[in-house]
């Protein structure tokens, strides 16, 4: 068999993974690749000012990697979950949470909002339910569902979607997410009449005032991580959220984009054996509480009960770090 530039190509990569010539060498051997030619490959590859160079940047990652895993550690020592703040000041906010990229949640803060009280299945199917919405829909069939998310769009009248709400029980296969906010925030725009101010930790937008999640127990979204700042301010229901900081990222095994394979519902480590390694945080968000994830932390959120979330991200301090994210996502 000739070697191409597939096969080339995972030569350069099992090299710069660290796996020894001989054992690259007696995979081809396998693959019916002759042993002198395996070999010359082999030196080629080595020999290549290419792969030299990439060994370099590699090397580069690796002390970025370091110095992570320096956070990672230090993040160990205090493994007390997350921490619940009464009515806390925008003041203590940013120094000791925005500032510093950790995870609180906010209580006492929501009960200003008429959305705690007005907020029903009733009252969605009654004020909203000819409105023309977007949804999520065969995300059980899926199992790259949130990568796949534009293929799931379905539109329908919302007072059907309440009642599919209503009458569903426990499932994963339809939810209404950010998503679908392009057409969701027109069509259901009186909602946001609803959602209080939070001048304390927000700059104000009576247009802008989050985005609208609503769906049966059982709704699921992945481990991923965001690219900016954002609150999950807990209407209607419970929510169990579990969080690894973006100092575990080497180990998180990110494969495309903000996503990672890991299930957290059961992380296999036979499959994730670097994992082992990784301080999973848990908590549930209860109704009139917010959460604050911060940019980079990684975060699985499974709903507990039929829920109504608003998740929002214009902080009054600086929130922009997607323009500086990597352009290149499919890696």
């Amino acid at each position: 068999m000739q070697v191409n530039d597939d096969w080339r190509r995972w030569i350069a990569e099992n090299l710069m993974l660290g796996t020894s010539p001989e054992a690259i060498a007696a995979i081809l051997v396998k693959s019916n690749v002759s042993q002198a030619n395996a070999r010359t490959e082999i030196d080629a590859a080595l020999r290549s000012p290419y792969l030299q160079a990439a060994r370099r940047l590699a090397n580069r990652v690796n002390k970025r990697d370091w110095v992570l895993n320096i956070q990672a550690q230090l993040n160990r020592l205090y493994d007390e979950g997350i921490e619940r703040r009464e009515k806390l000041s925008g003041e203590d906010f940013l120094q000791q949470y925005y500032r510093t990229n950790r995870p609180v949640i906010i209580t006492g803060m929501l009960e200003h909002f008429p959305a705690r009280q007005k907020w029903n299945l009733d009252y969605f199917a009654q004020r909203f339910g000819e409105r023309v919405v977007e949804v999520q829909f065969g995300r059980e069939a899926d199992p790259q569902y949130e990568l796949n998310s534009i293929a799931h769009k379905r539109k329908m009248p919302f007072g059907e979607y309440v009642e599919m709400v209503r009458t569903s029980g426990h499932t994963n296969d339809f939810y209404m997410t950010a998503n679908n906010d392009s057409l969701n925030r027109d069509a259901l725009k009186e909602l946001f009449d609803d959602v209080g101010a939070l001048p304390e930790y927000l700059d104000d937008d009576p247009g802008r005032r989050g985005f609208f999640w609503f769906g049966p127990a059982g709704t699921v979204t992945p481990f991923h991580h965001d690219l900016t700042n954002n609150f999950m301010a807990q209407i209607i229901g419970r929510k169990k959220i579990k969080l690894m900081a973006p100092s575990d990222t080497p180990r998180v095994y990110n494969h495309r984009h903000c996503f990672t394979e890991v299930d957290a519902r059961n992380i296999d480590l036979a499959r994730f054996p670097a994992m082992a390694e990784v301080q999973v945080l848990e908590c549930v968000l209860e109704p009139g509480e917010i959460l604050f994830l911060p940019v980079g932390w990684w975060h699985y959120v499974e709903g507990l009960d039929m829920s109504v979330t608003l998740s929002t991200t214009n902080f009054r301090w600086p929130n922009d770090f997607y323009t500086n994210y990597p352009p290149n996502h499919d890696f």
